[in-house]
């Protein structure tokens, strides 16, 4: 599946903060979006997941095609690691977890309750849950925050792996994670600041 994003502009905090961005991802490949803290990476990202609505534009190969990992992992405390993955595979209807268990070395922690796990272990349960999915399209906020050199190593192999099998992503990252990756620089479609009297951009949306 083929994802075509034209002219899209999108708002933070009730104003536009980028505009005009367009772009077209095919099957097997990844875009890394860049761009200072603020640039408006996140808030591309959550609107390409439906989580919020763009101001104008089209997408195609967005919604329900896209499975998104945020800056939270998404997880339920109380239940263990394997039941974290068992729970979100059953949403998304597909069958099994132990390739999700065994692409982020999870097995040896599959009967501990996710609340008592390191940042870095949740972030890599939290990862590990794309792969029950069954989605196509993965958007990827900072994905490899908190993670170590192994792990990173881990996600740069699940991702790969994904894209082989004619999957896509849309990562925003600050770091090289071993993976050839076309780069789009969200500078160039900043939206022209508000100038109204009183206007914020303090809501994070």
């Amino acid at each position: 599946m083929t994802l075509e994003i034209t002219n899209l502009a999108v708002a933070r905090g009730g104003l536009p903060i980028l505009s005009g961005v367009t772009f077209t991802l095919p099957p097997g490949e990844a875009l890394a979006l860049r761009g200072p803290n603020g640039a408006g990476k996140t808030t591309l990202l959550r609107t390409l997941a439906g989580l919020q609505p763009p101001l104008s534009g089209t997408m195609r190969g967005a919604g329900e095609a896209i499975a998104y990992a945020g800056h939270a992992d998404g997880l339920k405390a109380m239940l263990t690691v394997a039941e974290n993955l068992a729970f979100w595979a059953e949403v998304y209807g597909m069958p099994g977890i132990e390739p999700a268990l065994d692409a982020y070395d999870l097995r040896a922690l599959s009967h501990r309750a996710a609340g008592t796990l390191s940042a870095g272990q949740k972030r890599r349960l939290g990862l590990a849950c794309l792969l029950v999915t069954g989605r196509a399209v993965w958007a990827l906020d900072e994905p490899t925050v908190s993670l170590d050199a192994a792990a990173t190593g881990l996600f740069a192999e699940a991702l790969s792996a994904h894209l082989r099998a004619g999957g896509s992503a849309v990562v925003a990252t600050h770091i090289d994670v071993g993976l050839a990756m076309r780069s789009l620089e969200l500078d160039q479609y900043r939206a022209a600041p508000d100038l109204r009297a009183g206007a914020s951009d303090e809501a994070f949306l």
